[in-house]
């Protein structure tokens, strides 16, 4: 019979000791889950600003009793792992059954040997104790999706079939669909429930499917379809297995070739608008559910971008299922340093099979465009280190050549670092020559923080492409200073050279640790904060990126507090507000940004003049109004007529709170989370940026409250409290659903204002 898979993520306890500790000091804990966002900040902790400050030096133990009903004759039982963070050891019925030690791969642990009809002891220990941790936060615990498996012996091992879609003259396509199996296997592919195509085993191996009028898959037109792929013993089907599809043709084409420069998708050339993230996403640390990174990357699309790295390590599964739902171009990325940093005690062991855990599992998801196999290694540019890149992606081309490898290098060049240390390479012509080497063997060239090097760089390998695979949000580098604070935003440099096919922001999102030093949990000043609250900036990259008319207004304030953003990280202190209580008809500096052709700007009912957003520099109109207290309204224009507008309002004192949303509708699905926006609003309903009151939030209905998050990582208020603070007006929070179809009533209340609350309709 087909497989079964079931997730195996509540029922499970956890507790923490250096050896197992005793059976009461067990607590129950649901999936996913990250012990150390709610651990203790401590500025005395080891590593603790890459850390941000979370006390994560420990080791945890979980336990859960999985019940097998029949443990049948000729069936394989295995624990398949998203992730477990970090060196972890699993013993079923107290019996070691694997182990597995790089944290961000996936793996499967067959336990045939070792479960049993009835109750199955397991146990697993996770070792967060091995110096040095990452970079960044990276969190503790199994803290992705946990699935039983049980398959016929003869069965699919997903990892080991492969999906290549190409593209015909005649308008239709293939899908090829390799396979190591002498069993013979027949495929469905369908669209929309609709089967479009089947096909059996051919004589070498594979199946090629044939689509007459394929819709295809583009990051604006993300079309799925389903492929079923079915085993059969002799004339019996023994197992199933499921793929979702997307039809596309993407080609890089370097200068000399017979088209213009640039990535070619379905063959209509597009730019990757993009930006870096971490895995983490806040009050939760990396215990990351789908539909919290499903909210996350929509707010990503509004902003424009279609292009996300995953830095710099692999993401989980669900994320690139995203990511093939919603139309984003991903690079791929499995290590941050190799030789060096945390992942230098795996590196020589490992990097076989935590190279495998990211090609193999991921090479069948449409939006992965791009494989990384590395980021800023310490001796970048020296023969040992080249040797290593050449390895990388001459391996991973043994199990994809479809994809471009190659490697995001950093700026900084340095001599000899094995035998005199870290001595920096100062002569940007010498840097320019150490990247050419690594472009001599990447299929791409990824540069981080060098755009202002790209056109020399481009003469020395005038057939290669390049990404800026992180640049800074609003600054650029001169050619003899890398950070220098230029405003030549470096999104727009694609704009300007075809072989520069985009750029990928440091960081989209607000993430945790990194620190610039306590009490600062985490690298701020982002387009986006931890709870999605957007800056700025996201109004900036929207006007570059987006096509549907908008336009914004925000202004300069000296009075927010720092926030612990690094200098050419981070961009000038803008803000979304237009109340100044200090002063009066003080001369406010102002931005207007906006993708039409004019824009108005009026204070309190008189218009001022303002140039035309494309006679600007970086395309930003910066201006002055006296500080009056009333409404700001910029007008944005198309041949003449008004296609959109955006008001700011000086508030009165706060009343009340409010919600963003008066409903939502989620799934009834049991653990579902949905993070939301509580506010502080005036007697008019107008957002109060300076309110800073103490909010508790409650539910009604089958709900709890798990977390809240106001995205300043100042604030020590634990992230698994039902209280925060509001910062700059708003605060969030995390409810998870109990499964039950009905209401959730959603309350936030605060001493002296008005209380707030919103259904969640579970459907």
């Amino acid at each position: 019979m087909p497989r079964t898979e079931t997730k195996i993520m509540t029922d499970w306890t956890f507790a923490l000791g250096e050896t197992e500790p005793k059976a009461e000091k067990f607590l129950p804990v649901t999936l996913p889950h990250d012990w150390a966002i709610d651990m203790p900040i401590s500025r005395e902790m080891k590593e603790c600003e890459p850390q941000g400050f979370y006390d994560r030096w420990s080791i945890g133990w979980y336990k859960k009793t999985l019940n097998l009903t029949e443990k049948k004759a000729g069936y394989l039982y295995y624990l398949d792992f998203g992730g477990i963070f970090e060196k972890s050891t699993i013993w079923v019925n107290d019996t070691l059954a694997g182990e597995s030690f790089y944290g961000y791969s996936s793996f499967k642990i067959d336990v045939t040997p070792y479960v049993k009809e009835g109750d199955n002891k397991i146990l697993i220990k996770v070792d967060n104790t091995t110096s040095p941790a990452d970079r960044w936060y990276s969190g503790c615990g199994i803290y992705r999706t946990v699935t039983f498996i049980e398959t016929e012996e003869k069965h699919f091992e997903k990892w080991d079939i492969s999906v290549v879609t190409k593209l015909l003259e005649n308008k239709g396509a293939t899908v090829t669909v390799n396979l190591p199996y002498k069993q013979r296997v027949e495929a469905k592919l369908k669209f929309d429930s609709q089967i479009v195509v089947t096909g059996e085993k051919n004589a070498d191996g594979n199946i090629t499917l044939t689509v007459a009028s394929p819709l295809l898959w583009t990051s604006d037109t993300p079309n799925l379809y389903d492929l079923e792929l079915n085993m059969y013993d002799k004339d019996r089907m023994c197992d199933t297995i499921n793929f979702k599809v997307g039809i596309r043709e993407i080609e890089f084409v370097g200068e000399g070739r017979d088209k213009r420069a640039g990535m070619y998708v379905n063959k209509k050339r597009e730019t990757l608008k993009g930006v870096c993230v971490h895995q983490d996403v806040g009050c939760r640390g990396i215990a990351a559910k789908k539909e919290v990174w499903r909210d996350r990357l929509l707010t990503l699309k509004e902003m424009g971008c279609n292009c996300v790295r995953t830095a710099h390590h692999v993401f989980s599964s669900e994320f690139l299922d995203l990511c093939d739902e919603l139309g984003f171009y991903v690079y791929d990325e499995c290590f941050d340093k190799w030789v060096f940093g945390a992942y230098e005690r795996y590196f020589n062991t490992y990097w076989q099979k935590d190279v495998d855990a990211m090609v193999k599992r991921d090479r069948n998801h449409p939006s992965v465009v791009i494989w990384g196999v590395g980021n800023e290694e310490t001796n970048q540019g020296q023969t040992s280190m080249l040797n290593i890149l050449k390895m990388l992606c001459d391996y991973v081309k043994t199990i994809d050549n479809t994809r471009p490898v190659t490697y995001a290098m950093k700026p900084h060049f340095n001599y000899d670092v094995e035998k005199n240390g870290s001595i920096v390479v100062e002569k940007y012509d010498e840097r320019i020559e150490y990247a050419a080497k690594i472009g001599e063997i990447v299929d791409i060239v990824c540069c981080n923080y060098m755009d202002q090097w790209y056109e020399k760089l481009h003469k020395l390998l005038p057939k290669k492409l390049i990404i800026g695979t992180e640049v800074y949000q609003y600054f650029a580098g001169a050619p003899d200073n890398m950070q220098n604070f230029d405003v030549k935003v470096p999104s727009l440099v694609p704009e300007r050279l075809d072989y520069c096919i985009g750029s990928m922001i440091w960081t989209g999102i607000d993430y945790l640790g990194e620190s610039a030093g306590y009490p600062f949990r985490g690298r701020s000043n982002s387009p986006l904060r931890t709870n999605m609250e957007k800056r700025p900036m996201f109004y900036i990259l929207q006007s570059y990126w987006r096509e549907e008319p908008m336009v914004h207004f925000s202004v300069m304030d000296y009075s927010l507090q720092d926030e612990g953003s690094k200098w050419h990280w981070s961009i000038p202190p803008y803000a979304d507000h237009w109340h100044f209580p200090q002063v009066h008809k003080v001369m406010i500096p102002y931005i207007v940004v906006s993708n039409c052709d004019e824009v108005e700007i009026y204070l309190n009912g008189s218009k001022y003049l303002l140039p035309r957003p494309k006679d600007c520099e970086n395309r930003i109109i910066n201006g002055f109004l006296p500080y009056l207290p009333g409404v700001v309204k910029v007008v944005g224009l198309i041949d003449g007529k008004e296609v959109c507008s955006y008001e700011t309002h000086t508030p009165d004192f706060a009343s009340s709170l409010r919600f963003d949303k008066e409903v939502y509708h989620c799934p009834a699905e049991e653990g579902y989370e949905k993070l939301i926006t509580v506010r502080a609003v005036d007697k008019d309903g107008h957002p109060v940026f300076r309110d800073t009151s103490l909010v508790e939030f409650t539910v009604e209905g089958d709900a709890e409250v798990i977390a809240t998050d106001n995205a300043d990582f100042k604030n020590e208020e634990p992230y698994s409290s039902n209280m925060k603070h509001l910062f700059q007006g708003q605060c969030s929070v995390l409810v998870r659903l109990h499964g039950k179809k009905g209401r959730v009533i959603v309350k936030a209340n605060s001493s002296g204002l008005y209380s707030a609350e919103t259904t969640i309709i579970c459907e």
